[in-house]
């Protein structure tokens, strides 16, 4: 049950009644009552009346019988305190509800989600984390909630490096029997020589043409460069825990047979402007810092395609083929202006009709303790498989270790950088990861002890009260999630744990009798059923014992 909504529903008459117009309650939850509206005081001003008159109004007319008590305080809030039988009513229906009260979305949609987009050949590091976790609880919502998801990982595994990667593998006789270690130091080992030796450079230039072309050898070779990193790619989100399998990756090479009919699209629809012999869109609104028009390169003076181009033609496939009604693109902030010029040629183009939602999902860096992006000590890119083995061999299980590293990436607001602390993030009291699972952990262990079932929730002492009200917050946690800010759950989680440490504290469970304690075994197990149902859709395994 969404209370906020309940309230808002019977409020809004009443506040309609009194203003002449539609006017939003604009609830809210409250340390001075379960949750209160300062509505009629935005509206002292248009009423010309004191906000305390036009509040006792409101609450004359309210219709809030069985739902709330309302009284007026201050210059003029309306304060709102549930009955005992809302409470106990809504928790009943929780606890006997498979999906704790939160019911299917009622039109479900077909969500495209493109989240980690690592590229082939090199080894995944710390900036493809936060795609990796927030797309990842996204993709869980949406499914939970009823829609159809569909999980796109962009490989990044076509253009001019690979004719160097595949003219270095065949200088070496092949790519068998390299680990992705192997084919790290490979890349880089490639770089130099690319950079260095002409006669290689040279060489590396007609094998992009021959790969592009369609040569048996230099396809077979690339083809092992991707089957490779994919199996390694893989590994990494077993061990971290995401949902991403085999059947979700979709390389930037699966577009490159569409590439030339996205330039003949664009230019059919006189989109498309030559640029210093590039072919350029000009989408309106988008300029630089000198004010001039800001380009999107489709296609390169050289007659190579970039990223936009892929990426229009993603958008087209994601749309003609899929059937997307709404597309997220988890990917750091600095590419919102790229992704904001894409949909806007899209959209020009006919490809990205108005009743589909294209969004970028930005995110902010993640930082070491000087505030600069985390490095490793040798000043590397930290290497995504190093910071899991050290986060398992920190932590007293594996799943704690990943679970903290979740946790931190998604419980402050995604658009904002945040600090990489081992010892916070890892610590089994405050806002972190451990903590949630301690309690539930503690709830299981609980359990194990009583010998006995939960039974029907009678709520009659304040902590037991504060514990109702954070339990019956979860559907709009989850709702508040599914609008792209997970951290929104996560923190709503956190409440909850934190209310439940009070509330074992203060009322006994085991040392009770009767009706009382088969009560208080009902709290506590809607709090871990609640628990485990919301780290679920973080990706943040609940353990039974710690």
């Amino acid at each position: 049950m969404n209370l906020e909504s309940l309230l808002h529903d019977r409020l809004a008459p009443a506040l309609e009644a009194v203003a002449g117009h539609p006017v939003d309650p604009a609830i809210r939850a409250s340390p001075h009552a379960d949750f209160q509206s300062g509505a009629a005081l935005g509206l002292a001003r248009e009423l010309g009346r004191p906000p305390m008159r036009i509040a006792a109004e409101i609450a004359a007319a309210a219709d809030l019988d069985g739902i709330a008590e309302i009284t007026v305080s201050g210059p003029g809030f309306l304060n709102l305190v549930l009955t005992g039988d809302l409470i106990d009513g809504a928790l009943r229906a929780a606890a006997a509800d498979e999906r704790l009260g939160v019911a299917p979305v009622a039109a479900p949609e077909r969500i495209v989600v493109d989240y980690s987009g690592p590229n082939v050949a090199k080894e995944m590091h710390v900036g493809h984390l936060r795609s990796t976790i927030i797309g990842d609880a996204l993709a869980r919502t949406y499914e939970w909630l009823g829609h159809d998801v569909i999980r796109v990982n962009h490989l990044g595994d076509w253009g001019t490096p690979f004719g160097m990667l595949v003219e270095h593998l065949l200088d070496l006789g092949g790519a068998d029997g390299h680990s992705i270690g192997d084919l790290t130091a490979f890349y880089q080992a490639a770089r130099v020589k690319f950079d260095t030796d002409d006669d290689f450079r040279t060489r590396a230039r007609l094998r992009v043409v021959a790969l592009q072309s369609g040569d048996p050898l230099s396809r077979d070779l690339w083809r092992q460069l991707v089957a490779q990193s994919e199996r390694y790619f893989l590994d990494v989100y077993a061990r971290l825990g995401v949902t991403l399998g085999p059947g979700d990756f979709a390389g930037e090479s699966g577009y490159q047979d569409d590439l030339a009919a996205v330039v003949a699209g664009l230019a059919e629809k006189g989109l498309l402007t030559e640029s210093d012999g590039a072919l350029c869109a000009f989408p309106a609104g988008f300029t630089g810092r000198d004010g001039a028009p800001l380009p999107l390169i489709v296609r390169k003076a050289d007659g190579g395609f970039g990223y936009a181009a892929t990426d229009l033609a993603a958008v087209r496939h994601r749309v003609g083929k899929l059937g997307a009604d709404r597309m997220l693109y988890v990917v750091g902030s600095p590419q919102r202006i790229h992704f904001q010029m894409v949909f806007a040629v899209a959209r020009k183009a006919g490809w990205l009709p108005d009743d589909v939602v294209a969004e970028h999902i930005g995110f902010g860096s993640i930082l070491g303790a000087d505030g600069r992006m985390l490095k490793s000590r040798a000043g590397d890119t930290v290497k995504l498989a190093e910071l899991l083995d050290e986060a398992t061999s920190r932590a007293s299980e594996p799943a704690i270790g990943i679970g903290a590293i979740k946790y931190a990436d998604l419980s402050g607001d995604r658009r904002g950088d945040y600090v990489f602390d081992w010892d916070r993030m890892l610590a089994s009291t405050g806002n972190t990861g451990p903590y949630l699972q301690y309690a539930y952990a503690r709830i299981r262990s609980l359990f194990r002890k009583a010998g006995s079932g939960p039974g029907p929730v009678t709520v009659t002492e304040p902590a037991e009260r504060a514990l109702a009200l954070a339990l019956l917050g979860f559907e709009p946690a989850v709702r508040a999630a599914a609008s792209a800010e997970p951290h929104r759950l996560a923190v709503h989680l956190h409440g909850l744990a934190v209310a439940f440490s009070v509330f074992w504290e203060r009322c006994p469970v085991l040392r009770a009798e009767g009706e009382v304690r088969a009560s208080r075994l009902g709290l506590a197990d809607l709090t871990a059923r609640t628990l485990h149902t919301g780290m679920f859709l973080l990706g943040i395994e609940a353990l039974d014992q710690i």
